[in-house]
């Protein structure tokens, strides 16, 4: 009797291929609780400023303090996080941060009082800070390490593609100008993360029994770091430099994230004197190329070494702001074309560093304080978050180039610090 030939794969299963696209198959409450977040986090950046306002008798700038202060008292909460994450696992962390999501934008539709709004904005920021904490690992729990550098770069352009429908979908409801429109979405919001919180919480391949180091094995360690094994809480953490040149490089790539929102438009329009709508339509331009070529990126990412792809996308940050400096002193139209060169390179070093980062954070933590470690990661992205603003504004007023100079300093001086984590992270199919 001959034996049986493998059968060919479909064709929904080599266009996943061509696009680099992960395996879908069995992962459809992963996949849609994702997208019910990137839809809602899009809606809710986009109008929760003016929906106190309508729905509010505060002044705007009330308002926006307000929300500041709530973003603010949540900036301490990832080491509180770690530890639960460690006991509770990823599943039951994303799920309950989607609830406390809920529960804040419950809270928003009966908030009048600026304190009422500081309290739900926080419990806001808890439930989103909760819901990426546990993100990272719960991915790599769901997909058992099987073409993970794909799922990282397909959560990525999930959440993109998201983030841009919700804002659209907003725009409409602002455009509506009424009060009942706005809080219509507001109640949709609270639908779909209710929602997306039970589809976590069923997920039946996200047990924490299972084997989340499956795959690519994690980064050899130098004498005298911590090991799988190794007790201590966030002491271990903070004597593990391995993992300590992990967060500091991920500065660098939380502040570029910052440049778009902080400094283009103004820069652009103040200083470049170009149209405003020139910049809309280059962060419509960076959206899509994130959006369209994110997983096709990741069939090259997953074939080399992480640590290299991340000097790569350091690279590429420098460049595009060393082009967004020396702008200003090109002539009319020289400046449209410099742009556009350097948010393509920015775009790429988007692309090229989000996977990575989000990946080496989990598998270079010992499982067992994984929590902690991710506690400690993402104070890079909180407190550099906060930062970043207020720092780059500051730089400004000190020259208009001042702020590029800065994010392609730090860019570049962070290369020698993912050079040090060379080990065994790599993520070749089957490795």
């Amino acid at each position: 009797m001959l034996p049986r030939l493998p059968s060919p794969p479909s064709t929904w299963r080599r266009i996943q291929t061509a696009w680099g696209l992960p395996d879908l198959v069995g992962q459809g409450r992963f996949v849609t609780a994702h997208l019910i977040d990137s839809l809602g986090n899009g809606l809710v950046m986009a109008f929760t400023v003016v929906f106190f306002v309508k729905t509010t008798s505060l002044p705007l700038v009330a308002v926006g303090a307000a929300l500041t202060t709530g973003q603010l008292l949540a900036l301490p909460v990832p080491p509180v996080i770690g530890p639960l994450l460690d006991r509770y696992g990823p599943r039951a962390v994303v799920a309950a941060g989607n609830w406390l999501s809920v529960a804040g934008f419950i809270g928003f539709l009966f908030a009048h009082a600026v304190w009422q709004i500081v309290v739900w904005q926080f419990v806001v920021q808890l439930g989103a800070t909760a819901f990426w904490m546990g993100s990272s690992p719960l991915v790599v729990l769901v997909t058992r390490g099987v073409e993970r550098a794909r799922w990282f770069g397909f959560v990525r352009a999930l959440r993109n593609v998201g983030v841009g429908f919700g804002g659209a979908v907003s725009a409409v409801a602002l455009s509506m100008g009424t009060v009942a429109g706005l809080r219509a979405v507001m109640v949709i919001n609270v639908v779909s993360f209710a929602v997306a919180g039970w589809l976590v919480i069923t997920l039946r391949a996200a047990d924490t029994d299972a084997v989340a180091g499956a795959g690519p094995a994690e980064p050899e360690r130098t004498a005298g770091e911590p090991a799988g094994g190794t007790s201590g809480g966030y002491r271990a953490v903070l004597k593990d430099t391995q993992y300590l040149r992990l967060v500091a490089a991920n500065i660098s790539f939380v502040f570029a994230s910052t440049a778009l929102t902080v400094l283009l438009a103004v820069y652009a329009t103040d200083d470049l004197g170009v149209g405003g709508w020139i910049v809309g339509v280059f962060v419509v331009l960076n959206t899509a190329m994130v959006a369209l070529l994110q997983t096709l990126a990741s069939r090259w990412i997953e074939a080399h070494r992480p640590t290299a792809v991340l000097v790569l996308a350091l690279l590429f940050n420098t460049a595009a702001f060393i082009v967004f400096g020396t702008l200003l002193v090109l002539p009319g139209r020289a400046v449209i074309v410099g742009l556009l060169i350097a948010m393509v390179l920015y775009t790429v070093g988007e692309i090229l560093g989000s996977p990575p980062t989000g990946e080496l954070s989990v598998v270079m933590a010992p499982e067992e304080l994984r929590g902690r470690y991710l506690g400690v990661y993402q104070l890079s992205w909180s407190v550099g978050g906060a930062l970043a603003p207020a720092l780059l504004t500051a730089l400004s007023q000190g020259g208009a180039a001042l702020p590029w100079v800065f994010l392609a300093t730090i860019s570049l001086l962070a290369v020698p610090l993912v050079l040090g984590l060379d080990g065994e992270a790599s993520t070749k199919p089957g490795s």
